[in-house]
Protein backbone atom coordinates (compact mmCIF):
# COMPACT_ATOMS: atom_id res chain seq x y z
CA UNK A 1 0.00 0.00 0.00
CA UNK A 2 1.49 3.48 -0.76
CA UNK A 3 1.30 6.43 1.47
CA UNK A 4 -1.16 8.83 -0.15
CA UNK A 5 -0.77 12.17 -0.19
CA UNK A 6 -2.10 12.92 3.45
CA UNK A 7 -4.48 16.10 2.36
CA UNK A 8 -6.29 14.25 -0.40
CA UNK A 9 -6.67 11.44 1.76
CA UNK A 10 -7.92 13.82 4.59
CA UNK A 11 -10.75 15.66 2.47
CA UNK A 12 -11.68 12.66 0.84
CA UNK A 13 -12.82 11.36 4.38
CA UNK A 14 -14.08 14.93 4.67
CA UNK A 15 -16.79 15.01 2.24
CA UNK A 16 -18.89 12.70 3.21
CA UNK A 17 -18.57 14.06 6.88
CA UNK A 18 -19.30 17.62 5.17
CA UNK A 19 -22.58 17.16 3.20
CA UNK A 20 -25.07 17.34 6.03
CA UNK A 21 -23.11 20.35 7.55
CA UNK A 22 -23.30 21.74 3.89
CA UNK A 23 -27.26 21.93 3.59
CA UNK A 24 -27.68 24.45 6.45
CA UNK A 25 -24.89 27.12 4.74
CA UNK A 26 -26.00 29.69 2.58
CA UNK A 27 -26.16 28.37 -1.41
CA UNK A 28 -24.66 31.99 -1.91
CA UNK A 29 -21.16 32.43 -0.21
CA UNK A 30 -21.66 34.36 2.73
CA UNK A 31 -18.63 36.42 2.80
CA UNK A 32 -18.99 37.12 -0.21
CA UNK A 33 -20.50 40.60 0.85
CA UNK A 34 -18.78 43.54 2.25
CA UNK A 35 -19.80 42.46 5.75
CA UNK A 36 -20.19 39.05 7.20
CA UNK A 37 -23.19 37.95 8.24
CA UNK A 38 -24.19 37.04 11.73
CA UNK A 39 -26.33 34.99 13.83
CA UNK A 40 -26.02 31.33 14.47
CA UNK A 41 -25.85 28.87 11.42
CA UNK A 42 -26.30 25.50 13.36
CA UNK A 43 -29.26 24.51 15.40
CA UNK A 44 -27.37 24.39 18.75
CA UNK A 45 -29.42 21.84 20.21
CA UNK A 46 -27.11 20.04 17.69
CA UNK A 47 -24.01 21.69 18.68
CA UNK A 48 -21.14 22.39 21.17
CA UNK A 49 -18.13 24.47 21.02
CA UNK A 50 -14.57 24.09 20.51
CA UNK A 51 -11.31 25.80 20.83
CA UNK A 52 -8.94 26.88 18.49
CA UNK A 53 -5.34 25.80 19.70
CA UNK A 54 -1.87 26.11 19.07
CA UNK A 55 0.00 23.36 18.90
CA UNK A 56 2.23 20.92 16.57
CA UNK A 57 0.70 18.51 13.78
CA UNK A 58 1.13 15.44 12.14
CA UNK A 59 -0.11 13.77 9.18
CA UNK A 60 -0.11 9.44 9.35
CA UNK A 61 -0.66 6.73 7.10
CA UNK A 62 -1.44 3.32 7.89
CA UNK A 63 0.21 0.72 6.23
CA UNK A 64 0.23 -3.37 6.06
CA UNK A 65 3.13 -4.97 7.31
CA UNK A 66 4.18 -8.68 8.79
CA UNK A 67 5.49 -8.74 12.60
CA UNK A 68 8.50 -11.37 12.74
CA UNK A 69 12.28 -11.28 14.13
CA UNK A 70 14.96 -9.71 12.55
CA UNK A 71 18.34 -10.82 11.41
CA UNK A 72 17.13 -14.02 9.24
CA UNK A 73 19.65 -16.35 8.06
CA UNK A 74 20.82 -19.75 7.72
CA UNK A 75 22.98 -22.27 9.95
CA UNK A 76 25.20 -23.55 7.06
CA UNK A 77 26.54 -27.08 7.21
CA UNK A 78 30.44 -25.42 5.68
CA UNK A 79 32.22 -27.53 2.52
CA UNK A 80 35.32 -28.73 4.36
CA UNK A 81 37.78 -31.33 3.71
CA UNK A 82 36.97 -34.87 4.95
CA UNK A 83 39.36 -36.52 7.52
CA UNK A 84 40.07 -39.21 4.98
CA UNK A 85 41.22 -36.62 2.96
CA UNK A 86 43.57 -35.10 5.33
CA UNK A 87 45.22 -38.31 6.07
CA UNK A 88 45.79 -38.71 2.77
CA UNK A 89 47.96 -35.44 2.44
CA UNK A 90 49.79 -35.91 5.44
CA UNK A 91 50.76 -39.56 3.71
CA UNK A 92 51.83 -37.36 0.38
CA UNK A 93 53.69 -35.74 2.96
CA UNK A 94 55.70 -38.75 4.25
CA UNK A 95 56.38 -40.24 0.97
CA UNK A 96 57.90 -36.82 -0.37
CA UNK A 97 60.27 -36.66 2.53
CA UNK A 98 61.29 -40.32 1.75
CA UNK A 99 61.76 -39.09 -1.92
CA UNK A 100 64.03 -36.48 -0.72
CA UNK A 101 66.07 -38.24 1.53
CA UNK A 102 66.69 -40.54 -1.35
CA UNK A 103 67.41 -37.46 -3.55
CA UNK A 104 69.62 -35.83 -0.88
CA UNK A 105 71.45 -39.77 -0.39
CA UNK A 106 72.12 -40.38 -3.85
CA UNK A 107 73.50 -36.40 -4.48
CA UNK A 108 76.07 -37.59 -1.22
CA UNK A 109 77.13 -40.44 -2.66
CA UNK A 110 77.90 -39.46 -6.26
CA UNK A 111 79.28 -36.16 -5.48
CA UNK A 112 81.72 -37.97 -3.07
CA UNK A 113 82.35 -40.17 -6.62
CA UNK A 114 83.07 -37.34 -8.76
CA UNK A 115 85.47 -35.83 -5.76
CA UNK A 116 87.24 -39.33 -6.25
CA UNK A 117 87.47 -39.49 -10.25
CA UNK A 118 88.63 -35.76 -10.23
CA UNK A 119 91.35 -36.65 -8.04
CA UNK A 120 92.17 -39.78 -9.90
CA UNK A 121 92.01 -37.50 -13.02
CA UNK A 122 94.34 -35.09 -11.39
CA UNK A 123 96.54 -37.62 -10.62
CA UNK A 124 96.62 -39.35 -14.44
CA UNK A 125 97.20 -35.59 -15.56
CA UNK A 126 100.30 -35.03 -13.70
CA UNK A 127 101.61 -38.64 -14.32
CA UNK A 128 101.20 -37.66 -18.19
CA UNK A 129 102.85 -34.22 -17.42
CA UNK A 130 106.05 -35.74 -16.39
CA UNK A 131 105.88 -39.09 -18.30
CA UNK A 132 105.70 -37.50 -21.78
CA UNK A 133 107.75 -34.20 -21.03
CA UNK A 134 110.17 -33.26 -24.07
CA UNK A 135 110.17 -35.22 -27.43
CA UNK A 136 108.18 -37.97 -25.73
CA UNK A 137 105.39 -35.95 -25.63
CA UNK A 138 104.71 -36.23 -29.67
CA UNK A 139 105.34 -39.63 -30.12
CA UNK A 140 102.99 -40.30 -26.77
CA UNK A 141 100.36 -38.62 -28.67
CA UNK A 142 101.17 -40.31 -32.03
CA UNK A 143 100.96 -43.29 -29.68
CA UNK A 144 97.89 -42.37 -28.34
CA UNK A 145 95.91 -41.74 -31.50
CA UNK A 146 96.85 -44.99 -32.51
CA UNK A 147 93.96 -47.62 -32.35
CA UNK A 148 96.12 -50.11 -30.95
CA UNK A 149 98.38 -48.10 -28.88
CA UNK A 150 100.99 -48.76 -31.24
CA UNK A 151 103.44 -46.10 -33.27
CA UNK A 152 101.36 -44.11 -35.41
CA UNK A 153 104.55 -44.50 -38.45
CA UNK A 154 106.65 -47.31 -39.94
CA UNK A 155 109.58 -45.63 -39.04
CA UNK A 156 108.66 -45.62 -35.22
CA UNK A 157 111.04 -47.40 -32.56
CA UNK A 158 110.37 -50.99 -32.09
CA UNK A 159 109.62 -52.22 -28.25
CA UNK A 160 113.31 -53.86 -28.82
CA UNK A 161 115.22 -50.81 -29.68
CA UNK A 162 113.93 -48.11 -27.22
CA UNK A 163 114.52 -44.26 -28.23
CA UNK A 164 116.79 -41.73 -27.15
CA UNK A 165 115.44 -40.42 -23.63
CA UNK A 166 112.20 -42.03 -23.66
CA UNK A 167 111.41 -44.58 -21.04
CA UNK A 168 109.35 -47.86 -21.64
CA UNK A 169 107.16 -49.75 -19.72
CA UNK A 170 108.50 -53.90 -19.14
CA UNK A 171 106.31 -55.19 -22.02
CA UNK A 172 107.77 -52.77 -24.24
CA UNK A 173 104.67 -49.87 -23.63
CA UNK A 174 105.74 -46.48 -24.60
CA UNK A 175 104.76 -44.80 -20.80
CA UNK A 176 103.28 -41.68 -21.88
CA UNK A 177 100.89 -42.92 -24.42
CA UNK A 178 99.91 -45.29 -21.65
CA UNK A 179 99.81 -42.08 -19.42
CA UNK A 180 97.82 -40.02 -22.11
CA UNK A 181 95.49 -43.19 -22.39
CA UNK A 182 94.97 -43.28 -18.52
CA UNK A 183 93.90 -39.34 -18.82
CA UNK A 184 91.29 -39.81 -21.17
CA UNK A 185 89.58 -42.85 -19.56
CA UNK A 186 90.10 -41.00 -16.29
CA UNK A 187 88.38 -37.99 -17.72
CA UNK A 188 85.98 -39.36 -18.95
CA UNK A 189 84.82 -40.79 -15.66
CA UNK A 190 84.86 -37.44 -14.10
CA UNK A 191 82.89 -35.98 -16.96
CA UNK A 192 79.66 -38.82 -16.28
CA UNK A 193 80.35 -38.33 -12.56
CA UNK A 194 79.97 -34.41 -13.02
CA UNK A 195 76.96 -35.11 -15.13
CA UNK A 196 75.12 -37.77 -12.40
CA UNK A 197 75.74 -35.05 -9.90
CA UNK A 198 73.72 -32.62 -11.94
CA UNK A 199 71.05 -34.83 -12.57
CA UNK A 200 70.89 -35.48 -8.75
CA UNK A 201 70.53 -31.93 -8.02
CA UNK A 202 67.74 -31.59 -10.10
CA UNK A 203 66.36 -34.73 -8.81
CA UNK A 204 66.67 -33.05 -5.33
CA UNK A 205 65.19 -29.96 -6.67
CA UNK A 206 62.33 -31.72 -7.77
CA UNK A 207 62.22 -33.34 -4.22
CA UNK A 208 62.42 -29.69 -2.37
CA UNK A 209 59.42 -28.87 -4.57
CA UNK A 210 57.30 -32.05 -3.91
CA UNK A 211 57.47 -31.66 0.11
CA UNK A 212 56.65 -28.22 -0.14
CA UNK A 213 53.71 -28.41 -2.57
CA UNK A 214 52.68 -31.81 0.04
CA UNK A 215 53.05 -29.70 2.86
CA UNK A 216 50.87 -26.83 2.13
CA UNK A 217 48.28 -28.92 0.52
CA UNK A 218 48.27 -30.86 4.24
CA UNK A 219 48.21 -26.99 5.74
CA UNK A 220 45.09 -26.20 4.27
CA UNK A 221 43.30 -29.50 4.32
CA UNK A 222 44.45 -29.48 8.09
CA UNK A 223 42.50 -25.83 8.06
CA UNK A 224 39.43 -26.98 6.56
CA UNK A 225 38.75 -30.05 7.93
CA UNK A 226 35.30 -30.86 8.72
CA UNK A 227 33.94 -32.77 11.79
CA UNK A 228 32.06 -34.74 9.88
CA UNK A 229 32.94 -37.75 7.38
CA UNK A 230 31.72 -39.93 4.74
CA UNK A 231 28.56 -41.99 6.19
CA UNK A 232 27.76 -39.27 9.49
CA UNK A 233 24.07 -38.28 9.48
CA UNK A 234 22.34 -36.48 11.55
CA UNK A 235 21.34 -37.71 14.99
CA UNK A 236 19.72 -34.40 16.57
CA UNK A 237 17.54 -31.63 14.89
CA UNK A 238 16.04 -29.08 16.80
CA UNK A 239 12.31 -28.10 16.59
CA UNK A 240 10.80 -24.96 14.55
CA UNK A 241 10.27 -21.87 17.27
CA UNK A 242 13.42 -23.03 19.76
CA UNK A 243 15.19 -20.79 21.03
CA UNK A 244 18.96 -21.95 21.54
CA UNK A 245 21.34 -19.89 23.50
CA UNK A 246 25.37 -19.93 23.90
CA UNK A 247 26.71 -23.50 24.63
CA UNK A 248 23.31 -25.05 24.18
CA UNK A 249 23.26 -27.80 20.88
CA UNK A 250 22.31 -26.93 17.96
CA UNK A 251 22.39 -29.97 16.22
CA UNK A 252 24.17 -33.64 16.76
CA UNK A 253 26.08 -35.57 13.70
CA UNK A 254 26.65 -39.02 14.43
CA UNK A 255 26.43 -38.17 18.10
CA UNK A 256 28.60 -35.61 18.42
CA UNK A 257 26.94 -31.81 19.27
CA UNK A 258 27.45 -28.73 17.38
CA UNK A 259 27.20 -25.86 19.66
CA UNK A 260 26.20 -22.69 19.70
CA UNK A 261 29.24 -19.61 20.66
CA UNK A 262 29.06 -16.19 20.40
CA UNK A 263 31.41 -13.78 18.37
CA UNK A 264 34.50 -16.29 16.75
CA UNK A 265 37.18 -18.19 17.70
CA UNK A 266 40.41 -15.97 18.31
CA UNK A 267 42.63 -18.83 19.84
CA UNK A 268 43.02 -21.80 18.36
CA UNK A 269 41.49 -24.09 15.10
CA UNK A 270 38.46 -25.63 15.58
CA UNK A 271 37.03 -28.59 12.79
CA UNK A 272 34.58 -26.83 10.53
CA UNK A 273 31.43 -27.48 11.92
CA UNK A 274 32.30 -28.46 15.40
CA UNK A 275 31.11 -24.83 16.43
CA UNK A 276 28.51 -22.45 14.84
CA UNK A 277 29.35 -18.88 15.97
CA UNK A 278 26.46 -16.02 16.35
CA UNK A 279 26.82 -12.61 17.50
CA UNK A 280 23.41 -13.91 20.30
CA UNK A 281 21.18 -16.23 21.07
CA UNK A 282 19.14 -17.63 17.32
CA UNK A 283 15.33 -18.65 17.07
CA UNK A 284 15.35 -21.96 14.77
CA UNK A 285 12.56 -20.92 12.00
CA UNK A 286 13.08 -23.94 9.86
CA UNK A 287 15.14 -26.96 9.56
CA UNK A 288 16.41 -28.44 6.16
CA UNK A 289 17.59 -32.35 6.57
CA UNK A 290 15.82 -35.03 8.39
CA UNK A 291 16.74 -37.46 11.49
CA UNK A 292 18.94 -39.93 10.02
CA UNK A 293 19.46 -38.23 6.95
CA UNK A 294 23.49 -38.28 5.04
CA UNK A 295 25.43 -35.14 5.87
CA UNK A 296 26.41 -33.03 2.98
CA UNK A 297 27.36 -29.37 3.18
CA UNK A 298 24.75 -26.88 2.83
CA UNK A 299 21.91 -25.28 5.04
CA UNK A 300 20.50 -27.41 8.17
CA UNK A 301 18.57 -24.69 9.86
CA UNK A 302 17.47 -21.24 9.34
CA UNK A 303 16.89 -18.94 11.76
CA UNK A 304 16.67 -15.67 12.55
CA UNK A 305 18.06 -13.32 16.32
CA UNK A 306 15.68 -12.79 19.32
CA UNK A 307 15.05 -9.24 18.24
CA UNK A 308 11.63 -8.50 17.25
CA UNK A 309 10.71 -6.84 13.95
CA UNK A 310 8.17 -5.04 11.18
CA UNK A 311 9.05 -5.32 7.85
CA UNK A 312 6.99 -3.26 5.44
CA UNK A 313 6.50 -3.37 1.91
CA UNK A 314 6.27 0.36 1.12
CA UNK A 315 5.73 1.50 -2.79
CA UNK A 316 9.38 2.37 -3.59
CA UNK A 317 7.39 6.15 -4.73
CA UNK A 318 7.17 6.64 -1.12
CA UNK A 319 11.03 6.40 0.12
CA UNK A 320 11.66 9.77 0.30
CA UNK A 321 8.41 9.83 3.11
CA UNK A 322 10.37 7.58 5.46
CA UNK A 323 13.42 7.81 7.07
CA UNK A 324 15.69 5.89 9.93
CA UNK A 325 14.97 7.19 13.04
CA UNK A 326 10.95 7.91 12.16
CA UNK A 327 8.46 7.00 15.14
CA UNK A 328 5.41 4.91 14.20
CA UNK A 329 2.64 3.23 16.01
CA UNK A 330 2.14 -0.59 15.59
CA UNK A 331 -1.71 -1.40 16.08
CA UNK A 332 -1.22 -5.05 17.03
CA UNK A 333 -4.15 -8.34 15.98
CA UNK A 334 -5.80 -7.50 18.99
CA UNK A 335 -6.29 -4.06 18.48
CA UNK A 336 -3.45 -2.82 20.84
CA UNK A 337 -1.16 -0.25 19.67
CA UNK A 338 2.86 -0.04 20.89
CA UNK A 339 5.42 2.62 19.41
CA UNK A 340 8.50 2.29 17.29
CA UNK A 341 10.84 3.52 15.21
CA UNK A 342 11.96 2.72 11.60
CA UNK A 343 15.34 1.03 11.73
CA UNK A 344 16.13 0.46 8.36
CA UNK A 345 14.73 1.85 4.52
CA UNK A 346 15.65 -0.37 1.63
CA UNK A 347 17.64 1.02 -1.08
CA UNK A 348 16.90 -2.10 -3.64
CA UNK A 349 13.59 -1.94 -5.54
CA UNK A 350 11.88 -5.45 -5.31
CA UNK A 351 9.20 -6.38 -8.07
CA UNK A 352 5.69 -6.90 -6.60
CA UNK A 353 4.41 -9.98 -5.04
CA UNK A 354 2.09 -11.65 -6.46
CA UNK A 355 -1.89 -11.35 -5.49
CA UNK A 356 -2.18 -15.27 -4.93
CA UNK A 357 1.29 -15.25 -3.33
CA UNK A 358 1.16 -14.42 0.72
CA UNK A 359 4.61 -14.03 3.33
CA UNK A 360 5.96 -11.32 4.90
CA UNK A 361 6.46 -7.56 3.99
CA UNK A 362 2.31 -7.20 4.96
CA UNK A 363 1.77 -9.72 2.05
CA UNK A 364 -0.13 -8.48 -1.11
CA UNK A 365 -1.86 -6.18 0.16
CA UNK A 366 1.14 -3.48 0.17
CA UNK A 367 1.63 -4.80 -3.70
CA UNK A 368 -2.24 -3.95 -4.86
CA UNK A 369 -0.87 -0.98 -6.94
CA UNK A 370 1.24 -3.41 -8.69
CA UNK A 371 4.81 -1.18 -7.94
CA UNK A 372 7.83 -2.35 -7.15
CA UNK A 373 8.44 -1.74 -3.08
CA UNK A 374 11.28 -0.97 -0.93
CA UNK A 375 11.75 -3.24 2.62
CA UNK A 376 11.64 -0.89 5.52
CA UNK A 377 12.21 -2.46 8.91
CA UNK A 378 10.44 -1.13 12.24
CA UNK A 379 11.96 -1.86 15.85
CA UNK A 380 9.26 -2.08 18.61
CA UNK A 381 10.33 0.42 21.76
CA UNK A 382 8.51 -2.05 23.67
CA UNK A 383 9.33 -5.82 22.69
CA UNK A 384 7.08 -6.93 25.93
CA UNK A 385 4.21 -5.67 24.28
CA UNK A 386 4.24 -7.72 21.21
CA UNK A 387 3.88 -11.56 23.12
CA UNK A 388 5.29 -14.46 20.94
CA UNK A 389 4.10 -13.30 17.96
CA UNK A 390 5.62 -14.58 14.39
CA UNK A 391 4.59 -13.77 11.09
CA UNK A 392 1.88 -11.76 12.50
CA UNK A 393 0.11 -9.10 9.97
CA UNK A 394 0.13 -6.15 11.83
CA UNK A 395 -0.31 -2.18 10.61
CA UNK A 396 2.03 0.44 10.73
CA UNK A 397 1.04 4.12 11.26
CA UNK A 398 4.04 6.19 9.57
CA UNK A 399 3.74 10.05 10.15
CA UNK A 400 4.57 11.50 6.93
CA UNK A 401 4.73 14.99 7.40
CA UNK A 402 4.36 17.44 10.67
CA UNK A 403 4.06 20.79 10.92
CA UNK A 404 5.32 22.61 14.88
CA UNK A 405 3.28 25.63 16.14
CA UNK A 406 -0.13 25.18 13.92
CA UNK A 407 -3.04 26.83 14.51
CA UNK A 408 -5.51 23.81 14.83
CA UNK A 409 -8.95 23.36 15.26
CA UNK A 410 -11.10 19.64 14.78
CA UNK A 411 -12.12 18.62 11.01
CA UNK A 412 -15.76 18.39 12.09
CA UNK A 413 -15.63 22.39 12.97
CA UNK A 414 -14.88 23.01 9.18
CA UNK A 415 -18.19 24.38 7.03
CA UNK A 416 -17.78 23.73 3.19
CA UNK A 417 -18.92 27.12 1.34
CA UNK A 418 -21.48 26.70 -1.60
CA UNK A 419 -18.75 29.02 -3.48
CA UNK A 420 -16.37 26.67 -2.71
CA UNK A 421 -13.39 26.93 -0.07
CA UNK A 422 -13.92 26.32 3.59
CA UNK A 423 -15.43 28.52 6.69
CA UNK A 424 -14.92 28.26 10.85
CA UNK A 425 -18.23 29.36 12.91
CA UNK A 426 -16.98 31.53 15.34
CA UNK A 427 -18.80 31.91 18.28
CA UNK A 428 -18.85 35.36 20.54
CA UNK A 429 -20.44 35.68 22.94
CA UNK A 430 -24.37 34.90 21.72
CA UNK A 431 -23.23 35.88 18.15
CA UNK A 432 -21.90 33.90 15.25
CA UNK A 433 -20.09 34.59 12.75
CA UNK A 434 -17.99 33.09 9.61
CA UNK A 435 -14.48 33.41 8.99
CA UNK A 436 -13.09 32.16 5.68
CA UNK A 437 -9.98 29.78 6.52
CA UNK A 438 -7.27 28.03 4.38
CA UNK A 439 -6.56 24.55 4.97
CA UNK A 440 -3.39 23.01 5.87
CA UNK A 441 -1.73 19.10 7.12
CA UNK A 442 -4.70 17.21 8.58
CA UNK A 443 -3.68 15.41 11.58
CA UNK A 444 -5.83 12.08 11.20
CA UNK A 445 -4.57 10.32 14.48
CA UNK A 446 -6.13 13.27 16.54
CA UNK A 447 -8.52 14.51 14.05
CA UNK A 448 -7.37 17.96 13.74
CA UNK A 449 -7.01 20.38 10.68
CA UNK A 450 -4.40 23.15 10.52
CA UNK A 451 -5.97 26.02 9.49
CA UNK A 452 -4.96 30.34 9.02
CA UNK A 453 -7.08 32.76 8.05
CA UNK A 454 -6.87 36.52 8.55
CA UNK A 455 -9.01 36.91 11.69
CA UNK A 456 -8.21 33.41 12.79
CA UNK A 457 -6.31 33.37 16.30
CA UNK A 458 -6.13 30.93 19.54
CA UNK A 459 -8.58 30.65 21.52
CA UNK A 460 -11.46 31.21 19.62
CA UNK A 461 -14.36 29.12 20.43
CA UNK A 462 -15.84 27.39 17.39
CA UNK A 463 -18.76 25.60 16.59
CA UNK A 464 -18.63 21.91 16.21
CA UNK A 465 -21.54 19.08 15.86
CA UNK A 466 -22.49 17.49 18.99
CA UNK A 467 -21.11 14.12 19.60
Amino acid sequence: MSLKHPRRTASAGLGLALVAIAVVVLVSDPLSGPSKPSGASQDASNTSLATVTRQSLSAQTQVNATLGYAEAGNVRLPTGTPPSAVRQAEQAVANSERMLQSARESLRADGATLTNEQATASAARDKEHVDCAGDNSAEAAASASSPSGEAASSGAPSSDSPSSGSPSSSDGTDVCASDVQTLANDRQSSSAAAIKVTSDRATLSSAQAAVASAEASVSAARSSVADYGQGSTFTMLPAVGQVIAQGQTLYAISGRPVVLRYGSPATRELPLGSVVFERGPVRVTSVSPELGAAVTPGPVLGVTSTRPQVTIALSAAEQSSVKVGDQVSITLPNEQTTPGMISSVGTVAKAPASKEGGGGGGGPENSEEGGPTIEVDVTPSEPRALGHLDEAPVSVSITTSSVPNALAVPVDALLALAGGGYALEVAEGNAHHLEAVTLGLFDDAEGLVQVSGQSVHAGQRVVVPST
